[in-house]
């Protein structure tokens, strides 16, 4: 085909218009400095010569509303003295306020956040004494700590007199953890993910590596242990129940959980990665009975039998079919795994479909969620990754210690990365571990923080799609439990039907927002939403005429 000089002038002329038009575009995602945010907070690693496996694995982060202001402040995970690292100075967890205009103050000392007296891992976020304001649970090696929100700025550290300083936790390992109400009393209990045992008479070192030098051992070499499920009584204190279950029998390397309905009884189930063994799915019979189904289900191990390196990961209905799917990251080489709900309790990993297996070879991953960042009422996911060992580069030409966060956006039901064109932030490489979602300056957009291992967190503002509309809940229960976990969630936009299960938990360490966003697209008109609130509720709410653009508190109906 010949080209005219008038055809040749309009084609360079489009392309011009075509570079300035994506010059001028920001990015979807922007990373927000220090010195605007204000969070000049970095993890301490306790990195040493001899290589402690606890050191590679943190930290976690949260958005959290601890003052109950509507706006989503910060929680960062720091380590502290072990039977292995006896920090020169006293180290602490930090706690940001949102000042509400995209800056934060460092609150940790006036808030009560005690210093750190274990070698802290993760959070997990939740008001679980239903009254209004969210507690803070951290899992570290070593004993855990709860702190209850005071209701005025405060925290005070009720470990103790909770019953969570029993010597297995004491004496543990604990990394992620979720809150959920698995009996349907209206009250959260708590999971808690055990990795391996640890102790000084259990590891060794691994090494020496062809520089000489010892290296993170591979979790592979350590004996698995059992995760710990805890009842809460109603009173303030939790009662360990799972002894005799199969979460007590089935022994693993437990680091990422999410409660999820997979399917769809009503009642809260367990996905949990494990590291270099199986994964387990953790099926809720009802009365307290527990049903390990990971091999029957199809998530337990790769397609080729081989159990892999599961860290991060989290639970969404990815084809708004009404079923869970489920999405694990895994180490590099292994690749990534999104297994989509047969609706017969077994999965199908279809990871390649959404090209999540290709974009994962050469990364670890460890944070992942779903979430609909660009409000068109489709699902899309953000995964942080990061080597475990900070030698790699030393012995592998393809793999690197920091790596790239990768974006998935959704097309019409596929998983599409996107990392390539989503900003300069996407090129960079960070030793990234937790990772949390949350709308940090309320405008409806989903932002992102990510927990680095020995440095500053990451907070990306989220600067996709201005035009497309949104509508935010925060469910309050009254008889169910406070937050509405377990509260299935159906909207209408010109004439076409998503769903939503409020599931808890998911990626790793980390805790989120605890608000819904529903998206409704450019020009979408919301007709009506629905909440079909969790048991002991069970009750169906339909909304209508409600403002969009802005959050709602959606209360459970008395009647």
């Amino acid at each position: 085909m010949s080209i005219t000089r008038r055809n040749l002038f309009a084609l360079l002329g489009a392309a011009a218009v075509q570079r300035a038009q994506d010059k001028a575009a920001p990015a979807l995602f922007e990373e927000v400095p220090a010195s605007v945010s204000g969070i000049r907070w970095t993890h301490t690693n306790a990195m040493s010569p001899d290589r402690y496996l606890p050191e590679t694995l943190p930290p976690g982060c949260a958005f959290l509303d601890y003052d109950n202001d509507g706006w989503m402040d910060i929680f960062l995970v720091n380590t502290g003295p072990s039977n292995f690292f006896k920090p020169k100075q006293p180290l602490s967890h930090a706690l940001y306020k949102n000042n509400r205009d995209g800056t934060f103050t460092d609150v940790t000392k006036q808030a009560g956040i005690p210093i750190s007296n274990s070698f802290g891992q993760g959070v997990a976020c939740a008001d679980f004494d239903n009254d209004g304001y969210p507690e803070i649970l951290i899992t570290a090696y070593g004993a855990p700590t709860l702190l209850k929100n005071n209701g005025n700025g405060t925290f005070t550290d009720i470990t103790a007199k909770a019953g969570l300083a029993i010597p297995e936790l004491v004496n543990g390992w604990t990394t992620s953890a979720v809150w959920f109400d698995y009996d349907n009393d209206g009250k959260l209990d708590l999971f808690l993910c055990s990795f391996v045992q640890y102790s000084a008479a259990d590891r060794f070192s691994c090494g020496d590596n062809t520089m000489g030098r010892k290296y993170y051992c591979v979790p592979r070499v350590f004996k698995p242990s059992s995760s710990f499920l805890f009842h809460n009584n109603g009173d303030g204190t939790f009662k360990l129940v799972s002894k005799g279950t199969d979460i007590e029998a089935s022994l693993g390397k437990a680091l990422g959980v999410v409660a999820t309905d997979v399917n769809n009884d009503g009642n809260m189930d367990l996905f949990v990665a494990n590291d270099t063994v199986q994964n387990f799915l953790f099926m809720n019979r009802g009365k307290g009975k527990w049903e390990e189904v990971g091999l029957a289900a199809e998530v337990a191990f790769s397609g080729s039998g081989q159990p892999r390196s599961g860290m991060g990961v989290d639970a969404f209905d990815i084809n708004n079919d009404g079923w869970q799917d489920l999405f694990v990251a895994n180490v590099d080489q292994e690749m990534s795994s999104l297994y989509q709900n047969n609706k017969t309790e077994s999965f199908t990993d279809t990871a390649h479909k959404h090209s999540v297996a290709q974009s994962t070879r050469l990364l670890s991953g460890w944070g992942l969620k779903f979430f609909d960042f660009d409000n068109d009422g489709l699902v899309d996911a953000i995964l942080s990754n990061g080597h475990p060992d900070d030698m790699i580069e030393q012995y592998s030409q393809q793999v690197k210690y920091k790596e790239p966060l990768l974006l998935f956006q959704n097309f019409g039901g596929i998983l599409k990365n996107i990392s390539a064109t989503a900003g300069p932030v996407f090129q960079k490489g960070f030793p990234s571990r937790g990772l949390a979602v949350g709308d940090f300056n309320n405008d409806g957009r989903l932002d992102v923080l990510v927990a680095n291992n020995g440095e500053a967190p990451l907070l990306l503002k989220n600067n996709a799609a201005p035009g497309n509309r949104w509508i935010g809940l925060r469910l309050e229960g009254k008889t169910c439990n406070r937050e509405g976990i377990g509260a299935k969630i159906t909207w209408m936009v010109d004439g076409k039907r998503f769903t939503r299960l409020k599931n808890s938990g998911g990626s790793y360490l980390s805790s989120h927002d605890p608000r819904e966003v529903l998206g409704l697209g450019l020009t979408g008109k919301l007709e009506w939403i629905e909440v079909n609130w969790p048991k002991p509720s069970s009750k169906l709410q339909r909304l209508t005429g409600l403002e969009v653009g802005k959050y709602h508190t959606i209360s459970e109906p008395s009647a």
